[in-house]
């Protein structure tokens, strides 16, 4: 069969330009002398946009002066029944995009997830919700969703670690689906508190006629919010914060 031979390139001495350089093809440039060796590259200047220099909003800090203080972080839990608005509630005050672990609801759930008579709801919870805000440059607070399933009760110890308290949602049309939710806290020894959500801005029972079918004492708070109003979640979080902080307070006391 045929074969493809290279060109003859001639031979460079030993050292010199290889023979196929192309100084040595094509010679060397006008006036006579090889370009001069390369030296290590200068890193260009850096670059300064013109004119003044725009207000990001925030201010240069002083020289010398030592950066602030990261905020205390601080776990909150958001607990209850099945559909009584815990993932709304954190989805209503959190500063990001919450995470949530939501599934559409399916037949096979049926006699298991029932959210109410009232309730459009056709997604369910199936790990946590998600969420942070922060209160001011010394505290961020950083919430967890529970389940409401108590299938999915398992992941109750797993987020209630590390948590300094927990605020119980309630639907008081059901009032027996926030059992479980007091019980779980009240063995853990957590501070919480138990917030009433205002379903169509109202409640079905007053609050006092609430926390005496709850069985819960004088020292628990109980407060009525909207889970969809941003306010009204922050002072119902606000509250289970102040009890948190008298918890941990009286403690240290001790």
């Amino acid at each position: 069969m045929d074969s493809v031979r290279s060109p003859d390139w001639s031979v460079a001495p030993l050292g010199g330009l290889a023979a196929n350089s192309a100084a040595a093809r094509y010679g060397t440039p006008s006036g006579g002398h090889p370009p001069a060796a390369r030296g290590p590259a200068t890193p260009p200047p850096p670059y300064r946009p013109p004119g003044p220099v725009p207000d990001t909003g925030f201010a240069a800090r002083p020289a010398g002066e030592s950066p602030a203080a990261p905020p205390i972080p601080v776990k909150l839990l958001v607990a209850g029944g099945f559909g009584v608005g815990k993932t709304t509630t954190v989805g209503a005050i959190s500063e990001i995009a919450p995470l949530t672990t939501e599934a559409e609801m399916t037949s096979a759930a049926l006699g298991l997830d029932d959210p109410g008579v009232r309730s459009a709801k056709t997604t369910t919870t199936v790990a946590m919700d998600f969420g942070c805000v922060t209160i001011d440059r010394s505290l961020k607070l950083y919430l967890f969703g529970t389940p409401g399933q108590a299938r999915f009760g398992f992941m109750w110890d797993d987020l209630a670690r590390g948590a300094l308290g927990a605020l119980v949602v309630v639907d008081s049309a059901r009032l027996d689906d926030c059992y479980p939710a007091i019980d779980f806290f009240e063995r853990a020894g957590l501070p919480f508190v138990v917030g009433v959500n205002a379903f169509n801005g109202r409640v079905a029972h007053d609050l006092t006629a609430i926390r005496w079918a709850l069985a819960i004492g004088d020292h628990v708070p109980l407060v009525q919010f909207d889970a969809r109003d941003r306010l009204s979640v922050r002072d119902a979080l606000l509250v289970v914060l102040d009890r948190a902080l008298d918890r941990a307070t009286r403690e240290r006391e001790t």
